[in-house]
């Protein structure tokens, strides 16, 4: 009988694989209703609660930040503001919720102000707002990952969600962004 020696492999010698994509709607739907119940039971206003979505999209958006630049540009990351915001509606978008943002402008009276617009944003399509809460966009989760996607890979801004055709995520850069975007 021959004895044949198998080294186990560790889970840090195996490659990152592209993961299943999908997540069934009700699921999400599901745990996300539970995130804004849970946030809405900590705060008293509808700026408050926006803000504590926003600070929950942010931990999201720091882990994924480094798995898709692992996964889909092999450990390179943009250096340009327009090829990492181009990465964001297309490839992180995809990631995200399954298909490409549905478009990004720029502001035309201010250099610094972007806009990634989605008519019908997954985060929002199961939420209902209440009356009292009327100016509620849950999308903040969604201008929090973002947010945390790009001050990670700095490209330091602030973005907030809004509703203008459909929701619109406005992303506003620090001056020192542009300034070393002229210089590359």
């Amino acid at each position: 009988m021959a004895s044949i020696n198998k080294q186990k492999t560790s889970i840090l010698d195996k490659p990152l694989g592209k993961g299943k994509p999908e997540i069934n709607a009700a699921t999400f739907a599901l745990l996300f209703s539970e995130m804004v119940q849970y946030c809405q039971n900590r705060v008293y206003s509808v700026s408050e609660l926006q803000t504590k979505l926003s600070e929950l999209g942010q931990h999201v958006g720091t882990h994924m930040l480094d798995l898709l630049f692992v996964r889909e540009k092999g450990y390179k990351r943009e250096t340009k503001l327009l090829n990492m915001l181009l990465f964001i509606k297309n490839n992180f978008w995809k990631t995200l919720f399954g298909k490409e943002a549905d478009r990004l402008e720029h502001s035309n009276d201010d250099e610094k102000t972007y806009y990634i617009i989605e008519t019908e944003h997954l985060v929002n399509r199961y939420i209902s707002v209440p009356k009292d809460k009327g100016k509620l966009n849950c999308a903040a989760f969604t201008a929090g990952i973002i947010e945390a996607v790009l001050n990670g890979a700095n490209f330091p801004a602030k973005v907030t969600a809004h509703w203008h055709k459909g929701t619109t995520f406005m992303i506003e850069f620090d001056e020192s962004v542009l300034a070393r975007d002229k210089m590359v």
